[in-house]
């Protein structure tokens, strides 16, 4: 397992699909993964510290985890079939529990918990960015702190 960084969130062109993008800790791998829009503002509320109204699904479980006394110690990505990524959540009592790897990150930017990835995911999708293409990213990275959750379409509820 290797651990991963949440670049940010983007709308990809022209699909129109936001991607979540992580980055390989002490790598030049980055590993896109195609998610909802609602996922994206999850995400996108989590790095930018916004706290909703109300709570979002992901708020509600990590106060609920903290309610009944459950630590989330780490959150995998652990394979990919078909092109559809799967995770994992893993808590210190021992317990694994599938999750769409969307819910688990954003539920990993709210507990703080950190984010592997299998190297099975990295080596099938992930992507090699030299340190001389790393302009991309920070193109990317710029990008990120001009976009808001409302960006992608979707209301509180």
């Amino acid at each position: 397992m290797n651990e991963l960084d949440v670049v940010g969130v983007r709308v990809e062109m022209p699909s129109n699909q936001p991607i979540v993008l992580l980055r390989e800790v002490g790598g030049d791998r980055y590993l896109p993964i195609w998610i909802g829009p609602g996922e994206a503002t999850a995400i996108a509320f989590a790095q930018q510290g916004m706290a909703p109204a109300r709570p979002l699904t992901h708020d509600l479980f990590k106060d609920v985890l903290e309610a009944v006394g459950q630590e989330l110690t780490e959150v995998r990505i652990t394979d990919l079939r078909d092109g559809v990524f799967y995770a994992e959540l893993v808590f210190a009592s021992g317990v694994e529990v599938s999750a769409r790897p969307s819910d688990a990150i954003a539920l990993a930017l709210r507990t703080g918990t950190p984010i592997y990835g299998s190297d099975g995911v990295l080596d099938d999708a992930g992507i090699a960015i030299p340190d001389e293409q790393e302009d991309e990213v920070e193109k990317f990275r710029e990008f990120l702190d001009q976009i808001s959750p409302e960006d992608f379409g979707t209301g509180n509820q």
